[in-house]
């Protein structure tokens, strides 16, 4: 079984470069089909998700040429519907792209039920929802596992007000919609950088859409998209975890290929509690400059402070002095972590969807368990910051979304490895 051994108590200097981000590259990955034509995706991120998607796409026939390990065309020419395999769509979330894709492009689709992390109730009735909107005649058969989709006629634009705010649905809405007859309005939409990464790589390829970012989008369907050259945004959640992991252990470290300003949230808590950010065009500066302070946070959609950083920083808060508080506002069920942290050391008590932590003179080395992508690194950096010598188990977790987080915590000076 594979596993990372992380040897703890060094300090983190020197730079590491953030690669592109995994929440926007699945669904651009997924949108690429709806050219028809060869389309080159730059800045991919080398994660096992992204790789599980474009086997998706070769196997329902699109021809995939790796130009390097972070770059790939993607001819969809020969594409086709309804034959995506289940055993892959079934351990990715990002797979329910496929419905949109599918029914924009060929009017039906037939998608098994999606996977990933497993941290609360993930419904797709806002998915479904839109869906119906346009037009389309959605059926989930739960004894086979897969989701049908129809619109024999077409789909249509409409308006769509989404009852909560969802990334996954937003950007599933905007997928169907690009190639849909008349003008589409997506109401009480999510305003993720990737939401906006997704609309520019539709403009990109010929589509007409306006306002990603905020709340309201307006898709204008076009009869036809074309290939492109396309550049995946910096991952956020990748670059907090590294600007957490130095919070924990102490040092200084660059930040590069970052875009400052989706790091707000984040940097701003991080300065609350004690540490010195100097934010550059494309880098920030992140040094520990004094202990750390007690702080509370609570997670809401962007530009709130992301879900995806709660447990990152719930392990960085293990080290702080003092009670904080972490209230989740997005997912009820991510505090499973808690109980590997607990291994540790970590004093922390969870109620419902909060949870309060007493930081801790130190923590120490255990067998702990990556039980979800976000929670793995979390897992990481109590283990860089404790006493002894930590080992990770279901490391695929983290791997899911992490390109060499090994190999870029060594450049750092941190002592990790993968055994197998």
């Amino acid at each position: 079984m594979e596993r990372y051994i992380v040897n703890g108590g060094y300090e983190l200097r020197g730079d590491v470069e953030i690669s592109g981000m995994k929440n926007a590259a699945l669904p651009i990955v997924v949108a690429s089909i709806l050219t028809g034509e060869k389309c080159t995706i730059e800045n991919l991120p080398a994660i096992s998700d992204v790789k599980k998607s474009l086997d998706i796409l070769e196997a329902m026939g699109a021809e995939i040429t790796y130009l390097d390990k972070n770059c790939v065309t993607i001819d969809s020419k020969n594409v086709k519907g309804g034959i995506s395999p289940y055993e892959l769509v079934s351990k990715m979330r990002g797979s329910t792209y496929l419905i949109g894709a599918e029914l924009a492009r060929f009017k039906k689709a037939k998608v098994g039920w999606p996977g990933g992390c497993d941290f609360g109730v993930r419904p797709i009735d806002q998915h479904i929802k839109g869906f119906e909107a346009l037009g389309a005649k959605v059926t989930v058969d739960t004894e086979s596992g897969y989701i049908y989709a129809d619109a024999e006629n077409g789909l249509h634009g409409n308006s769509v007000f989404f009852d909560v705010v969802s990334v996954g649905a937003t950007i599933n809405v905007m997928i169907a919609a690009v190639l849909a007859k008349g003008k589409t309005v997506i109401e009480n939409a999510a305003r993720e950088p990737h939401i906006v990464d997704l609309a520019n790589f539709f403009n990109t390829c010929g589509a007409k859409i306006t306002g990603a970012g905020t709340n309201i989008i307006k898709i204008t369907g076009v009869e036809k998209l074309h290939g492109c050259t396309y550049a995946i945004i910096p991952d956020m959640i990748e670059a907090g975890t590294f600007m957490a992991a130095v919070s924990a252990t102490g040092g200084k470290i660059c930040v590069k290929n970052v875009i400052p300003k989706h790091m707000e949230s984040v940097s701003a808590k991080l300065e609350e509690m004690g540490m010195a950010i100097e934010e550059l065009d494309d880098s920030i500066i992140i040094e520990k400059v004094k202990p750390l302070k007690k702080i509370n946070i609570k997670t809401l959609p962007y530009p709130g402070f992301p879900t995806d950083m709660h447990p990152q920083l719930t392990a960085v808060l293990c080290c702080a002095e003092g009670e904080s508080t972490v209230s989740e506002g997005v997912w009820e069920n991510r505090f499973r972590y808690v109980e590997e942290l607990q291994k540790m050391g970590a004093d922390i008590t969870v109620s419902g969807v909060s949870a309060k932590i007493n930081g801790v003179p130190s923590l120490n080395g255990a067998t702990v368990k990556a039980v979800d992508l976000r929670a793995g690194a979390a897992m990481i950096i109590a283990g860089l910051a404790a006493k002894g010598t930590t080992e990770i188990t279901n490391i695929i977790s983290i791997e899911r979304g992490y390109d060499d987080i090994v190999g870029k915590l060594r450049s750092l000076g941190a002592d990790i490895q993968k055994l197998d």
